[in-house]
């Protein structure tokens, strides 16, 4: 059998040499990535039951050969067949030879192919973009997949296809239908939902389509709140979910039973307890594993104890489920306070926990930042990890960020005045490089610390500064920041709404970002900022204490350390003190404020290095055995 292996249509091969190798079978389509142009292997022999590299495989049992050329003479793919003979390698450049079956290919490339696929892994998610996105939850299922897959594991996204009837919908163009209909049991009847797939930066994007994804709105409510069915919704995504590595033939070869599943937030939450409750006992997925990637602990899919049977489990795994408020949050009198909580089921039965930085995954575990489970995480605590997200490199970079006037890099800062003065001639307010700019990007809500803001701010702009903030949330700090820009009219402006060109001008321009979130998982705003040579100043909670060290001038030789400030308690006198702290910084010690971008911009912020981590858990999940009952 014949396998067509695509390529990068605009790779062209230098430095060839010819590759000929032994008899092959079995073997699913191998891709050359269109971003790198690396081989990326995705394919693994039916034989091979421990997860070893197609290069081996091919290596004992293949052979690469017939390079297909389009008119410009650009590889755009190669044939997989079988062959006896000897392995032949040479750095000429003859024709492919019908006896022995050589390809002329890159030599650099063939270096790069030899990555080991170790896992099969399944992002079960309600967002990744570009598909979909609200926050950082897209973000991170957008980003860390290409980012694994990149490393050689092969990795299934599946995610709702919602259709808005807009614009945003045509996203999903490039998504074919695989013409595979599944039925799912739950809410008390039976629900036909379809498989859509792309395959895309070496990943299968996988979008479980049912009517009860098309409509107006995110992907969880409109202008009048939040979906009434979105247990309903999410609990589709799930069975679906857990359903496609045994259905879906992608790429000629199905997932299979020994998956990693990363369950992300309470919308996938289902997932580890239908693997426990549903497939095990019946021998299947018992050497699958799960992980529940928990990105905000506040929000735990919680709804009233007789929409249990809505989930298409036995009635026996309802205490896994089962949760009971306490008495000071009953409505009234007779209400026993008894609800299930799909992230309380997916801490029980998942066999690894994971959140988004080292310091949230210790905050869930305490009552402060425990949500009502900190006690549960607490007994659990020994498979609870932190690994703080990566940012996108490409789309966040100074020297080539399209939506910034003026280029800039760590070898040249000189771009990043001209932001500043770009910035406050866009928004209106007087041209000065030399006064501290301060910038706030974010929800206009209660975890953000928008109090701390609105009760300091007065005293803030008695002192030579200027402060932008743009975002958008509740009706009383929208309209604040409109009378404070009429107030201060030289010192602040407030830009209500949320605009992706004009936070990166912000980012850019700006001197100092300010965070004072009450808790923040990970954060990725202190990322941006640090990347681009601003300095943040940030509550230590979180990510955000995680990633902003604070400043020290007498460290290292009195060179310094530290890359901002990240000051505690959460108070209005804490936040003004590390912002004048910073000011006189900014005004009075241009060396050691120079040192601040600089470690600030030099970090690593890759989804790589990330990944690196994700990939040691990944080993630790597979050690124990999976949950049982």
């Amino acid at each position: 059998m014949e396998i067509l292996l695509r390529s990068c249509p605009n790779f062209a091969a230098k430095s060839p040499v010819k590759l000929g190798f032994h008899r092959c079978f079995g073997f699913r389509t191998v891709a050359i990535s269109k971003q790198s142009c690396n081989v990326k292997l995705r394919a693994i022999s039916r034989s091979s039951e421990d997860g070893s590299s197609f290069v081996e495989d091919v290596k004992k049992n293949g052979v690469l050969f017939g390079a297909e050329m389009d008119e410009s003479g650009s590889v755009v793919g190669f044939r997989l067949g079988p062959q006896s003979g000897d392995t032949q390698v040479s750095n000429t450049h003859d024709n492919v030879s019908d006896d022995k079956k050589e390809v002329i290919v890159d030599d650099e490339l063939v270096q790069k192919t030899y990555t080991e696929v170790t896992h099969h892994i399944v992002f079960v998610t309600s967002e990744a973009s570009p598909y979909s996105k609200t926050g950082g939850l897209g973000d991170v299922c957008g980003s860390l997949p290409i980012a694994l897959a990149a490393r050689g594991h092969r990795v299934m996204v599946v995610t709702p296809r919602y259709l808005c009837g807009g614009p945003s919908d045509r996203k999903f163009d490039s998504a074919v239908d695989l013409d595979c209909r599944i039925k799912v049991s739950c809410s008390g009847g039976v629900q036909e939902v379809v498989f859509f797939h792309e395959y895309k930066a070496g990943v299968d994007w996988v979008f479980v389509d049912h009517p009860s994804f098309h409509r107006p709105g995110n992907p969880y409510g409109d202008a009048y709140g939040a979906f009434g069915d979105n247990q309903f919704r999410f609990t589709l995504l799930c069975h679906a979910a857990c359903e496609a590595p045994l259905v879906l033939p992608l790429g000629g070869h199905m997932y299979g039973e020994k998956c990693l599943f990363l369950a992300n937030d309470w919308h996938a939450g289902l997932v580890p307890v239908l693997l426990a409750a549903k497939y095990r006992p019946y021998g299947v997925y018992k050497d699958a594993r799960s992980i529940v990637v928990i990105h905000n602990l506040a929000h735990q899919g919680v709804e009233p104890a007789s929409t249990y049977s809505n989930f298409g489990l036995p009635p026996e795994w309802y205490g896994t489920l089962g949760w009971v408020f306490p008495t000071w949050a009953r409505t009234h009198a007779l209400d026993t306070g008894e609800a299930v909580n799909i992230l309380k089921g997916a801490i029980v039965t998942a066999d690894r926990i994971l959140t988004v930085s080292q310091g949230y995954s210790w905050e869930i575990t305490t009552p402060e930042g425990g949500n009502g489970l900190d006690e549960l995480l607490s007994s659990r605590k020994t498979v609870v990890n932190g690994i703080t997200n990566g940012i996108d490199v490409t789309e966040w970079n100074p020297s080539v960020d399209e939506h910034i006037p003026s280029h800039y890099s760590l070898d040249d800062l000189s771009g990043k005045t001209e932001c500043k003065i770009a910035l406050q001639r866009e928004l209106g307010l007087p041209i000065r490089p030399d006064c501290p700019l301060i910038g706030f990007i974010g929800r206009l809500d209660y975890q953000k610390g928008i109090d701390i803001i609105l009760s300091g701010t007065p005293d803030l702009l008695q002192d030579d500064v200027q402060f932008i903030m743009l975002g958008s949330g509740e009706k009383q700090y929208e309209d604040w920041m409109r009378a404070t820009e009429a107030t201060f009219k030289d010192k602040f402006r407030g830009w209500v709404g949320f605009n992706v060109p004009i936070s990166h001008r912000i980012t850019a321009g700006c001197d100092i970002l300010l965070m004072p979130s009450r808790f923040e998982p990970c954060g990725l705003n202190q990322l941006y900022a640090m990347r681009y040579g601003t300095v943040p100043v940030v509550h230590a909670t979180g990510g955000l204490g995680d990633t902003v060290k604070t400043f020290n001038p007498f460290a290292d030789e009195g060179k310094g350390e530290g890359t901002g400030w990240a000051f505690k308690p959460l108070t209005r006198e804490s936040m003004l003190d590390a912002l004048w702290v910073a000011i006189e910084t900014y005004r009075n010690h241009k060396t050691s404020w120079g040192g601040l971008m600089k470690r600030g911009m030099e970090r690593d912020y890759s989804w790589d290095n990330a990944a690196v981590q994700y990939e040691q858990v990944f080993k630790w999940a597979f050690i124990d055995p999976p949950y049982v009952s």
